[in-house]
């Protein structure tokens, strides 16, 4: 079970807050976190990130907003951030973006719900489901349903390549 699928939306202020309230009474909370995430000039779509709980690496195969991307991970201490930082840098990689969001962290009916506000970036909504080869498509569908449930419409890749590019080039005036 190595390969993500996942389907988000953005949703407006009001939605972001019906939803927490839903899922808060409908689904099993899981965490609420505080993350800042930096993705490097990488070939791979390469990150670190520091949240309430640990640090990471991370990496995920193929384009960002895609469907399916097969995702490798690994975990440190949350106090290990600025040596990863450091060494990545070290590496001659570039932080090419960062990244400050508020996730609310849900179980709902055997996928995550993610509720986030990303500052300079606005709020989304994301569900996702670790599956594998075999039974992406059928996850896919699965996802998809659970947006009409919640009558939430996809926004399209189109808009989220278009603001996350916006975001890429003026991020550092957005926060």
């Amino acid at each position: 079970m190595d390969i993500e699928v996942e389907l988000r939306s953005f949703i407006s202020k009001d939605k972001y807050e019906e939803l927490l309230k839903y899922f808060k009474e409908n689904s099993e909370f899981i965490n609420e976190d505080y993350q800042e995430t930096y993705y490097f000039d990488a070939k791979e779509d390469l990150r670190i990130q520091k949240n309430n709980f640990f640090s990471k690496i991370w990496m995920k195969k193929g384009k960002i907003h895609d469907d399916y991307r097969e995702e490798i991970e690994i975990k440190f201490s949350k106090e290990d951030f600025e040596k990863l930082e450091k060494l990545f840098l070290s590496l001659g990689y570039n932080i090419q973006i960062k990244w400050f969001r508020t996730r609310h962290t849900f179980r709902w009916d055997q996928v995550s719900v993610m509720i986030d506000f990303t500052k300079g970036y606005g709020y989304i909504i994301e569900i996702e489901k670790m599956s594998n080869e075999e039974n992406k498509n059928n996850d896919l569908e699965i996802l998809k349903n659970k947006f009409k449930d919640l009558q939430i419409e996809v926004t399209l890749k189109e808009e989220f390549n278009n603001k996350y590019n916006y975001y890429k080039e003026n991020w550092k005036d957005l926060i």
